[in-house]
């Protein structure tokens, strides 16, 4: 008969601590929203928007309604369409591949690199073709990919570039922040976001006003003025409440994202001497600043130390299990591409317990589980 898991003692994230620490400013700010009333495209919203743009050193920040939208709606405001190819990274979550799909254009996957698990700017010039459009890379996990090697080959192929930021908020390379090196930034404030909201968010930056004026109508029915539409577009604003919510976490944020490199150089320090039997940590590049969205580590038999972890009472998830190509819906249309460091990748990744309030009793129990398993 097989045992039960535990109950889970140490769960996967845990949003109560933070909130709790921010309850007062964070309930004024909603206050002020239900004494103005100004629920859709209200005052929060243009706040957020300008400190956003400011944080993360752009000119143009455009709230929407989620990390979805922004992708959807960045490349369609930026001409892709049916017939253009979009060369994008294979490891990522679903709604990378869902909005080049929605804008009629196909999915180029190329592999990544493992010391990242980022997009592979080596393999990018091999993958332009004379229809493609745009490359779409991930900052993964909450870090930046080779920006400037991806940018060079951009330029080279006169290609647009949106970069899919949604895990990626207060990342760094060198002096930039994750967002600011394409035509457009799209990040996601889903609550577990290391920048999230109180339901679904998203953003989308550019240093291009035209291409700002284009966001601002399609995301708001096609809108030239009151009852004059440009093009059939999107309902896809950002809610005010959730912009105000936004708004006062951005004002903690740096201390935020501080405790979040504070608990993953923990992880590294109580797990290194893992690393030969088999353990893979997440590494930050020279010269990048992770934000550490998830803390994702890589063993060979992960499914086997996932349900290990849960007998203890410990947390984690697959982020991700499959490449793209090999999901259900599009499958077919890839053939036989195989691209070995997404797949394995997908096959050993396993996200730890990573958040405002994990305590380091907590991450040795994680650790110490971890070693039971590998045998230590």
């Amino acid at each position: 008969m097989q045992q039960r898991p535990s109950p889970i003692q140490i769960p996967m994230v845990d949003l109560k601590p933070l909130h709790e620490q921010m309850r007062d400013p964070i309930g004024v700010a909603i206050a002020q929203v239900l004494a103005r009333g100004d629920f859709v495209c209200g005052e929060a919203v243009h706040r957020f928007e300008v400190n956003a743009a400011h944080y993360l050193g752009v000119k143009h920040a455009i709230g929407v309604n989620s990390g979805t939208d922004a992708l959807m709606l960045s490349l369609r405001a930026a001409g892709v369409g049916p017939g253009d190819e979009v060369i994008t990274s294979p490891f990522t979550f679903w709604a990378t591949a869902e909005a080049i799909h929605q804008t009629g254009a196909r999915a180029v996957y190329v592999d990544i690199r493992t010391d990242d698990m980022n997009l592979d700017p080596a393999a990018l010039e091999a993958a332009v073709t004379e229809r493609t459009r745009a490359i779409l890379p991930v900052h993964i996990f909450g870090q930046c990919p080779d920006m400037d090697a991806i940018m060079r080959v951009a330029d080279r192929h006169d290609l647009v570039v949106v970069e899919d930021a949604a895990q990626a908020f207060g990342a760094r390379s060198g002096e930039r922040c994750a967002g600011s090196f394409g035509l457009a930034g799209c990040f996601s404030f889903y609550p577990s976001k290391p920048l999230g909201c109180f339901g679904d968010g998203g953003l989308i930056t550019t240093n291009d006003a035209d291409f700002a004026a284009r966001l601002r109508r399609l995301i708001n029915h096609g809108t030239l003025s009151q009852n004059r539409h440009s093009e059939f577009a999107y309902n896809s604003r950002l809610d005010t409440i959730q912009a105000a919510v936004l708004d006062v976490k951005l004002q903690h944020l740096d201390d935020h994202l501080e405790e979040r490199r504070r608990l993953a150089a923990n992880y590294d320090r109580i797990l290194r001497e893992l690393e030969p039997l088999g353990l893979a940590l997440p590494r930050s590049l020279p010269g990048r600043q992770h934000c550490y969205a998830q803390y994702t580590i890589r063993c060979e038999n992960r499914d086997q130390l996932r349900d290990h972890l849960a007998q203890a009472g410990i947390a984690s998830a697959i982020h991700y299990p499959m490449p793209m190509y090999r999901q259900p819906a599009q499958n077919a249309s890839y053939g036989d591409l195989h691209l070995p460091n997404a797949e394995t990748c997908s096959a050993r990744c396993l996200s730890l317990p990573l958040y405002q309030g994990l305590t380091d009793s907590q991450q040795m129990a994680v650790a110490e589980s971890i070693a039971a398993f590998l045998g230590k």
